[in-house]
């Protein structure tokens, strides 16, 4: 099996969502306040310079300004829904492919709430060490499940100390366009075989992941950064997981990225669509 750090594969993505959190954070009033996320970006030392604050943005290229109002939307539209789900009782949670996501530390969690990430053992380690370094402290119970969803994530979940009786908080944040079909509808119905009545779900997906070729202002971005988006991506992903957790019993809403900007006062500057445009589409449910 494959192991990646932050520096190659998708960890290298995670990178750049961090960046792009760490721009949205700096500005005078952010969608997400990430207090650790520049911090990765410096001890991670990228081979090409990723800008950390909105005063770094190249002013002749969009890509990047593109890229943190799509992923300051995300992280404020899914803060929303985790502290929601928390709100209503849930105290257990578990981030999948969770990278360097920084929730455990940044929001203000109920007694007794335990969080699980799961990703690859090295991208949680660097992300532990950089946290460490800082001097951060988790708001809840956290628990690092380094495993590769190849393997026998829940498992690994399971001796960590989750309980599937318990109701779950789930988040599938960023990770769905990188799997074929098959593999996410896989995830999804392991996800579903965890989940117990009253558990929540919240997950990400693109409308159409090969849009991003057809927006040059993002193309140059992902050049300029180093990523080889087209090699990520399958040749087929999950067109609607909304469908899929419907049919297995969740209620389900579903929201675009451009619906989110007017809800939360922005506006999405594009020619057409976009890989960080109106493209993004977000799912929640409830079980029972």
């Amino acid at each position: 099996m494959a192991d990646w750090d932050v520096l190659s594969g998708t960890g290298l993505t995670a990178l750049a969502v961090a960046a792009a959190r760490a721009v949205e954070s700096s500005r005078a009033e952010p969608l997400v306040d990430d207090p650790y996320a520049a911090a990765f970006v410096a001890a991670a030392d990228p081979p090409i310079p990723m800008p950390t604050t909105a005063d770094q943005l190249p002013g002749a290229d969009p890509g990047w300004e593109r890229m943190s109002l799509f992923m300051g939307l995300r992280s404020r539209f899914f803060d929303e829904y985790l502290v929601e789900a928390a709100t209503a009782g849930v105290r257990q949670v578990v981030l999948v492919a969770a990278g360097l996501d920084s929730r455990a530390f940044r929001l203000d969690w109920p007694p007794e709430t335990k969080v699980y990430e799961v990703d690859q053992p090295r991208v949680l380690e660097f992300k532990d060490r950089v946290l460490a370094e800082r001097g951060a402290a988790a708001r809840c119970e956290r628990h690092a499940v380094g495993v590769d969803l190849r393997e026998d994530w829940p498992k690994a979940l399971a001796e960590a100390g989750f309980d599937v009786e318990q109701p779950t908080g789930w988040l599938v944040e960023g990770l769905l366009p990188y799997l074929p079909e098959e593999a996410a509808a896989a995830l999804l119905d392991t996800l579903c075989a965890l989940s117990a009545p009253e558990s929540t779900v919240g997950v990400e997906y693109l409308h159409d992941p090969g849009a991003a070729f057809t927006d040059p202002a993002v193309g140059t971005l992902l050049r300029d950064s180093g990523f080889d988006y087209a090699a990520l991506l399958p040749e087929r992903t999950l067109a609607d997981p909304g469908e899929r957790l419907s049919a297995a019993g969740w209620t389900v809403s579903v929201i675009g990225s451009g619906e989110l900007a007017e809800r939360y006062g922005r506006v999405i500057q594009e020619d057409g669509p976009s890989m960080f445009g109106a493209n993004g589409r977000y799912v929640t449910g409830r079980l029972g």
